[in-house]
């Protein structure tokens, strides 16, 4: 054809398509103007509205695009093929009985999915139709939010949200900045500061911004919040002047104007192209251990159904093989069907039995799942234990599709700054060329009472020291981006910088500055404000300095410092430089390097968090290259961030040492006793952290997560530099598993003394380093797995100088390891969504760093301790709750369906069902269903303070216990024999023709009155009442409402029975029940059959129960004992340890105490409260306590062990 189709695809997109489609950078017109004839082509670019869509649905695509999801499940489909084949076959049972309960299950799922859709469409609207302020032809226009166009210049007032993305072009202040907070953006509460294009930030009224005739050109959309890059052309009467646009002139949707009266800005990205909507993360569907469990039990019961009907399609054909028993004369099959191929046939009398059978497969317990999750979900946002009066917040769910893997969690992910401690910084003392400074204990030279143990400082110390003790307390009140906001009330509190006066105080981005402008005004230097680019301090001597703030080199976490270049009043330049130890000591020539990095070691490993202050003093020749350097990486459109960064590294060098400060973030409330119950719970807990090595490893010591006798293993950039990383990696492999002998910390108990405890501590460096191998080492390879298995063996891992994306590689090593673990991620800030997004269970924090972590997360809580309910009861309760639901639903279906199967083999496998089709119907849906919902919801078999005080409880139910094969096989079993007792019970009933008889009727008369139908009610109302008996006997927990549900479901079943069978209803072509329910009532002999086929089905359980309790009680079943006998008050006062299963090697711990010669007290004593403790608080180790598990267990031992108040005979555990 000649012409290339790639030139041809570009065309058509660029023509047709619209612009931005191909262009990799747009020009937006301010105001809708065109440019001056002669400077460029006019090509208007065609950009989407300001509308956000945050919806799924829309009216019409909602039946579709709901029914195609729906489908996508594999139990839905195939109710929908069995419903289809019962409308186009002749089929035994009518399609009603799978088209009802699959209409139903639909409908539910559809009304739910729909409301919540709907919600998203009344959030979108109520956003979308906002009012907004454009400035057009010289006025103010009041507009709908949605109606907004790229280019329109908008008018914002205090406290109003940004309706989109919005370059800044004049604010009310003089110096056109204003202040902002991003807390909906990336979760930072404080101020942040945006500047105005310099060449219209005195433009203060509509007219003055209707008259700029300018264009910007800038990249397209993306979603990185931090990254912009543009310019802007004006449009003089000369040559168009161009300025550079960076992230600081760049307002984003959904951040707020703070103090700041107004602002003008222009819109240059809109509704789905905002930053904001870009960082909609669409979140992957995750889904729980049990629903996978649930799916693979599906396919087992699919298989059973599909061999069922393949034994009864071809018994029946060897059955009519027999030219005697051939099609019996009542069914008038016509000639033409009898003359039908045998494989159509039997094709045909296959799917017959497939939906005779497939009731097996419960479609209801989707729905039932559903609901269970959905209800249950109230509990944690109801739970009065975890909500916080500090922020008056409450848990929230965001998704209650993971309830049940809150129960199942082994590996704890945390991070550190608002998660464990409290980020709320305070400034702790500062260290000047060796001398220490604690505020209000040495200022002025002057030694404060309390100082005795301090540093002393020379009271008069030398021209030099002075001058460098100043300068230092100068850089720290200039270098930083700390406003001062007027006197105002915030939360209820008044802030001010002077004590007793409410005049001002200090907000920015990072709660450290703060602290440490704080810090300095208690050292005698104040920090008043910024005004006409000068910022003013006032100095000891109550004297106000003015320094011109000439550049701010900002901070990032890849340089991880920041620089000011300031012009004092006497002319004099300075770069002042602030930073992280490890980024400031390689760039410093001069000053007391040691004693510093001495003093910066010795705060860190007290868990204290530190800063390096630097200086430069610059001529005006270095400072003329340091702007030209500057402004050439400013004006760059294509690698910016780079350049920039060139740039700062060639300016940030040839420094002087002045000095560090050390600024310390308290621990959360709680949290050491959180990490601890966690441990106790065998779970694994991993603190990823962007703080240094010494003051993440601090603060995990005072948390718990390393213990005074852990031995800390280190694979840190510190390590590798001396030894490879190969030789690192073998030699803690080789410790940890010469102690543990090759076998992994998880085969040991978290309580166990045997054992040498080890702390791994690795930094983001290394990790890099493991996770992506150097090509040329041939050993590399296995970097991974060796690093795996040293992490298996350490009790905790502290991972620190992590970059958000390590948090999540983190995670998804672990997720993806051999043992396929569960994982939890826990975090407060922006910095921690990607790894809560990964995790199997992400749990935001509520903290001081917004809500980014709390709204990407499935849960949210306010504070850190709250997770220890979280995780010890609500998780427990719900996964026990959910795993007898499932277990107890395909229990009761193979109890419904089974004798179905073994009635085939008596009316010639002929499709003849045993169930009338209301109860096929109906016994899924409302005779089975709510006792076990209920169930599900408010079983509790452990006291919730018991399940408190005992966080071991929770290796019960650990890696789904609950769920193996052999427990869903002892309940298949339990079914199939429930079902044959049932079957064959009433079978022998009937055969037996006198026992029938209720002595009325004739022999004869009674086999007729007893037919079919009779048997099959018979045999139904056996299987309603069994399995509802048997989910009463796993009850513990009983209310009202569970005795209102379990015997009111058997009263409606029998109620429903009468009514059925007892009316003749004129909507039926048939009434084949009419009269039989009564009719069975009326026998004697049925009434005692029903007793003892009940009494006879639930046998085996109850004998099985007893003997494994008596013989082999795990440790939940030993506190359940012990709690009936204590009539639920066991957790006031037992010690819980004294319940354990003994272990298996035989060292369990037995109590020490001295025995007393004095009776053994009896069971019916009343013990007090206080003897309890006095006598349990005597020793560290729980003892053994003789009455209570003499009844709990009633096996003896002589062994002499400290029991209550007597000697004698006692309990073993």
């Amino acid at each position: 054809m000649g012409m290339d189709f790639s030139t041809l695809r570009t065309l058509i997109s660029r023509y047709c398509v619209g612009e931005e489609n191909w262009v990799d950078s747009r020009t937006v017109y301010i105001g809708q103007k065109e440019p001056p004839p002669g400077t460029e082509a006019f090509i208007q670019q065609r950009f989407p509205d300001n509308r956000i869509t945050s919806s799924k649905y829309t009216f019409w695509n909602f039946i579709p695009k709901n029914m195609f999801e729906q489908f996508r499940r594999v139990a839905n489909f195939y109710f929908l093929i069995i419903f289809l084949v019962q409308l186009i076959i002749d089929t035994p049972t009518s399609p009603i009985t799978s088209g009802l309960p699959l209409f139903f299950v639909i409908t539910v799922t559809a009304i739910k999915q729909g409301y919540e859709d709907w919600l998203r469409h009344k959030a979108d609207n109520s956003v979308n139709q906002c009012p907004v302020h454009v400035v057009q032809h010289g006025k103010v226009v009041r507009k709908q939010s949605r109606k907004l166009r790229v280019g329109d210049v908008v008018l914002v007032k205090e406290d109003e949200s940004f309706p989109c993305d919005l370059i800044l072009l004049s604010s009310s202040r003089d110096d056109g900045t204003c202040f902002v907070t991003t807390a909906s953006l990336d979760g930072e509460s404080s101020h942040k500061t945006y500047y105005a294009v310099q060449d219209t930030k005195a433009y203060n009224t509509e007219q003055e911004i209707d008259s700029i005739h300018a264009t910007i050109e800038c990249e397209q959309p993306q979603p990185d919040l931090y990254k912009f890059v543009g310019r802007i052309n004006f449009y003089m009467d000369s040559e168009p002047v161009a300025r550079p646009l960076g992230s600081e002139n760049l307002l984003l949707r959904g951040a707020t104007l703070k103090n700041t009266e107004f602002i003008y800005a222009v819109a240059i990205y809109t509704g789905m192209e905002t930053k904001m909507a870009l960082n909609y993360q669409s979140k992957s569907q995750k889904r729980s251990a049990v629903e996978k469990s649930m799916n693979a039990y599906l396919v087992v019961y699919l298989c059973i159904l599909i061999s069922k009907a393949i034994v009864n399609t071809v018994m029946k054909y060897v059955w009519q093989a027999d030219p005697n028993r051939d099609e019996p004369w009542y069914n008038e099959r016509t000639e033409t069907e009898r003359q039908r191929h045998i494989v159509i046939r039997a094709f045909t009398d296959f799917l017959a039995f497939m939906v005779l059978f497939n009731y097996i497969i419960p479609v209801s317990m989707y729905v039932t799942v559903e609901m269970q999750k959905f209800l249950g979900s109230y509990f944690i946002m109801w739970d009065d234990e975890m909500f916080d009066e500090e922020l008056g917040e409450r848990a929230m769910v965001n998704t209650s599709d993971l309830n049940e893997e809150l129960g199942q969690v082994e590996y704890v992910f945390t991070d550190k700054t608002g998660t464990l401690t409290e980020n709320n910084m305070e400034f702790i003392e500062c260290c000047v060329d060796g001398h220490v400074y604690v505020p209000h204990v040495i200022c002025n030279g002057q030694v404060m009472p309390g100082a005795a143990s301090m540093d002393m400082i020379d009271t008069s110390p030398g021209p030099d020291a002075r001058e460098h003790e100043e300068l230092f307390f100068r850089a720290l009140c200039l270098c930083h981006t700390v406003q001062v906001k007027e006197e105002e009330t915030v939360d209820g509190i008044k802030h001010g910088i002077h004590q007793g006066k409410s005049t001002s105080f200090y907000i920015s981005s990072s709660p450290d500055e703060v602290a440490l402008v704080e810090g300095m005004k208690r050292l005698g230097f104040t920090y008043l404000r910024l005004k006409d680019s000068h910022m003013e301090i006032l100095n000891r001597e109550d004297e106000i300095e003015r320094f011109e703030l000439l550049e701010v080199l900002t901070f990032d976490s890849v340089r991880r410092r920041m620089s000011v270049i300031v012009r004092s009043s006497s002319g004099r330049l300075y770069l002042f430089c602030k930073g992280a130890d490890s980024a400031i000591f390689p760039r410093v020539i001069s000053g007391k390097v040691d004693q510093i990095k001495a003093r910066v070691e010795h705060n860190a490993v007290e868990g204290l968090r530190t800063l390096c202050v630097a200086y430069r003093p610059l001529s005006q020749e270095q400072y003329q290259e340091v702007c030209q350097l500057l402004n050439g990486a400013k004006l760059a459109l294509q690698d910016r961030d780079k350049r920039l960064a060139e740039a700062y590294d060639l300016i940030e060098k040839d420094l002087i040492l002045l000095g560090a400060t050390a600024v310390e973030d308290r621990l959360q409330e709680k949290a050491a006793d959180t990490i601890e119950s966690l441990h106790k719970a065998g779970m694994k807990v991993w603190v990823l952290t962007g703080d240094k090595m010494e003051t993440a490893a601090a603060t995990c010591y005072a948390s718990k997560l390393f213990h005074r006798n852990t031995q800390i293993l280190e694979l840190t950039t510190k390590r590798t530099e001396e030894q490879s990383l190969h030789d690192v990696l073998f030699d803690l492999s080789r410790t940890v598993l010469r102690q543990h002998g090759g076998m992994t910390r998880d085969t040991f108990s978290g309580l166990s003394g045997d054992c040498t405890d080890y702390g791994l501590i690795i930094d983001g460096a290394t990790l890099s380093a493991v996770l992506r191998p150097s090509h040329e080492d041939s050993n590399s390879g296995n970097y991974k797995e060796i690093f795996l298995e040293i992490c298996r063996n350490c009790s905790a891992v502290l991972c620190c100088r992590m970059a958000p994306l390590q948090k999540a590689q983190i995670v998804k090593l672990i997720k993806a390891s051999k043992e396929h673990p569960i994982t939890l991620a826990i975090g407060d800030g922006a910095n921690d969504v990607s790894m809560i997004l990964e995790a199997h269970v992400g749990i935001g924090i509520m903290g001081k760093e917004g809500r980014q972590a709390a709204r990407n997360s499935d849960y949210a809580i306010p504070k850190f301790k709250h997770l220890k309910k979280m995780l010890l009861v609500h998780g427990h309760y719900y996964y026990i709750r959910i795993s007898e639901l499932v277990q107890y639903f395909f229990y009761k279906n193979v109890c419904f369906i089974f004798p179905q199967f073994l009635y085939q083999f008596f009316c010639g496998f002929s499709q003849q069902p045993l169930y009338d089709t209301a109860y096929l119907t109906l016994y899924n849906i409302s005779f089975t269903s709510l006792p076990i919902l209920l169930y599900s919801l408010i079983e509790q078999h452990i006291n919730m303070d018991i399940l408190k005080k005992d966080p071991s409880l929770y290796r019960d139910i650990a890696k789904n216990s609950l769920l193996r094969w052999p427990i869903f096989i002892y309940w298949t079993l339990l079914g199939v024999y429930d079902a044959i007792v049932m079957f064959f019970g009433a079978y022998f009933l009937f055969d037996n023709t006198t026992f029938t008889s209720n002595g009325q009727l004739m022999t004869t008369n009674t086999q007729m009155m007893f037919g079919n139908w009779t048997f099959g009610t018979l045999v139904f109302t056996v299987l309603v009442f069994t399995v509802t008996f048997k989910l009463a006997l796993d009850t513990h927990y009983w209310t009202w409402i569970n005795h209102f549900v379990i015997w009111g479901s058997l009263i409606f079943f029998v109620v429903f029975s009468l009514l059925w069978g007892g009316i003749i209803w004129p909507f039926l072509n048939y009434q084949r029940m009419y009269y039989v329910f009564m009719q069975m009532l009326s026998s004697g002999p049925a009434w005692l059959s029903i007793i003892l086929l009940i009494a006879a089905s639930l046998l085996p359980d109850v004998v099985k129960k007893v003997i494994w309790r008596a013989l082999w009680p795990t440790t939940t079943e030993r506190i359940q004992n012990a709690d009936k006998l204590y009539k639920g008050h066991l957790s006031e006062f037992t010690p819980l340890a004294s319940l354990h299963a003994p272990s298996k090697a035989g060292h369990h711990r037995r109590g020490s105490g001295t025995q007393r010669n004095a009776p053994n007290p009896r069971r019916s004593e009343a013990f007090t409260k206080k003897i309890m403790f006095t006598r349990w608080q005597k020793t560290p180790d729980y003892c053994t306590f003789t009455p209570l598990l003499r009844f709990a267990d009633g096996t003896r031992h002589t062994k002499q062990g400290s029991g209550y108040n007597g000697a004698g005979p006692e309990t073993s555990v």
